[in-house]
């Protein structure tokens, strides 16, 4: 038996590869090893943070053109991912039942007649989906050019936003129009370009959502209730790419808040309200704040996150079992590409993942494993509180119980609980389970909005803190605090 490769020469690249196989390595060591290599220089920093940014263009809402042209793109760019899926499964099948499905005939397949075969649809998809774009984005300004800049209507914005959770990384590296940017709205549903000052309020929407499921304007809604509880204070609406990496957006949310404060110098409190996915975006970007030494973090008063997995969701890690199961089936194996297909954000939401350690040094577009997850602690200044939902009716002193949760984060994930590594360590007066309700109706049950609003007016009054968990039931009358 060979002695292994000692530990200290292995690079970062390296490391993310041994981790992501089956050989065995050395844990601790190899965890200490990647934590030295963490460390960004300002060169990097500065770097990544302007490759966020994204074109200029890119930075207005999107229009109708931009859908039509960015639709046209989708169909191209999915008929050659069924073809890479088809070119796979025709290997598989032909190689395979003689014997020769290994590495030397499927390099011998990258050099024959049959991937030059392959390699010409290719080329003929694009070419035509190329002269089939121009063409139509030519008749469609001259049909369309006095809808040309207009915004999308409210239904397909929200279609939009759909698409882009579910393939928005792919949308980006296309370079397609039909990538939505992150934008800051008013309660009006316009961009933001007003003068603020006081106190304001960011509400963060969920994976595959938009800034509209927040219902602005409607009287029942959790940001028209804040606003009616804090007359002073000024209710914003996030609305991002949820395909993205939440790293990416986490830095690039931080950085729109230096640009927010550094052009509105009266405001005096930023408060974060992220629901689902938006609450791991909202941690990221106090992560990279404080990371970077951005001054906006020191304004930062309130994270409110309601149904966030902050360790991980439940049915993105089963997805990602039963496709590891797939990919080991004989004649299978090709058909769990198609689930490589899901976005990057997506992939995140396996352990909860905020920093872009935990995948930037991977060569296959993945995150590491739950014992590489990189801890991400909480700002100490910032007042922090989390929202847990159950679908149960009644407490029920069970794992089942805890396991099911709000049908798509448990109760602990929701909580911040998890081994001492990454456990988020916040004050149980700061934690709310609220019963009988599921993850997609956390963001309008009534009781949590009249929580949201009693830890937003309280504003760290109160020793809060000191009290004990929260728990809420389908049948309690709650007021609101005006």
């Amino acid at each position: 038996m060979t002695n292994p490769k000692p530990v200290e020469s292995y690079n970062l690249y390296e490391a993310c590869d041994l981790i992501t196989s089956s050989r065995p390595v050395f844990l601790n060591e190899l965890h200490e090893k990647m934590d030295t290599l963490d460390i960004l220089d300002e060169e990097e920093i500065i770097k990544m943070a302007a490759t966020d940014m994204g074109n200029p263009r890119k930075s207005t809402p999107l229009t109708v053109g931009d859908v039509f042209e960015g639709l046209t793109h989708l169909a191209t760019s999915g008929v050659l991912e069924v073809t890479e899926i088809v070119e796979s499964l025709h290997s598989e099948l032909l190689l395979r039942p003689l014997g020769r499905f290994n590495e030397d005939s499927l390099a011998r397949w990258q050099n024959g007649f049959t991937r030059k075969f392959y390699n010409g649809m290719r080329f003929l998809v694009q070419k035509v989906g190329t002269g089939i774009t121009q063409t139509n984005i030519k008749v469609a300004r001259k049909a369309l050019r006095r809808y040309h800049d207009r915004r999308l209507p409210n239904t397909l914005k929200q279609g939009v936003n759909i698409i882009n959770g579910m393939i928005g990384d792919h949308l980006i590296d296309q370079q397609s129009p039909l990538a939505v940017p992150m934008t800051l709205y008013d309660r009006y549903g316009q961009p933001l370009g007003n003068t603020l000052s006081g106190r304001i309020v960011v509400l963060c929407h969920g994976l595959a959502l938009s800034y509209l499921n927040w219902h602005p304007c409607e009287d029942d809604s959790l940001g028209e209730n804040i606003a009616l509880a804090q007359p002073q204070s000024t209710v914003l609406y996030l609305d991002y790419n949820t395909g993205k990496r939440i790293s990416q957006n986490g830095r690039r949310l931080s950085h729109i808040m230096k640009q927010l404060v550094e052009e509105n110098p009266d405001i005096t409190q930023i408060d974060l309200v992220g629901y689902s996915m938006g609450g791991l975006v909202a941690r990221s970007a106090l992560f990279y704040a404080e990371q970077e030494g951005l001054d906006w973090i020191d304004r930062a008063g309130n994270l409110v996150t309601i149904g966030t997995p902050h360790q991980g969701a439940l049915l993105e890690r089963t997805g990602h079992y039963l496709l590891d199961i797939i990919g080991k089936v004989p004649f299978a194996a090709s058909l769990s590409k198609m689930g490589n297909i899901r976005s990057a954000g997506i992939i995140d939401l396996r352990h909860g993942s905020i920093r872009d350690e935990d995948w930037k040094y991977l060569k296959q577009r993945d995150v590491l494993p739950e014992e590489f997850r990189h801890p991400t602690k909480l700002p100490r200044h910032v007042r922090t509180y989390f929202i847990a939902g159950s679908i149960a009716e009644g407490i029920y002193d069970s794992k089942a119980t805890n396991l099911v949760g709000d049908g798509l984060v448990t109760v602990e994930s929701a909580l911040g609980e998890a081994g001492e590594l990454h456990t988020l360590y916040v004050p149980e007066g700061r934690k709310a389970v609220f019963y009988g309700v599921n993850h997609l109706n956390l963001q309008y049950d009534r009781r949590i909005h009249y929580q949201i609003i009693e830890w937003l007016n309280d504003n760290g009054r109160s020793d809060s803190a000191l009290k004990p968990r929260t728990e809420s039931f389908a049948d309690d009358d709650i007021e609101v605090v005006v």
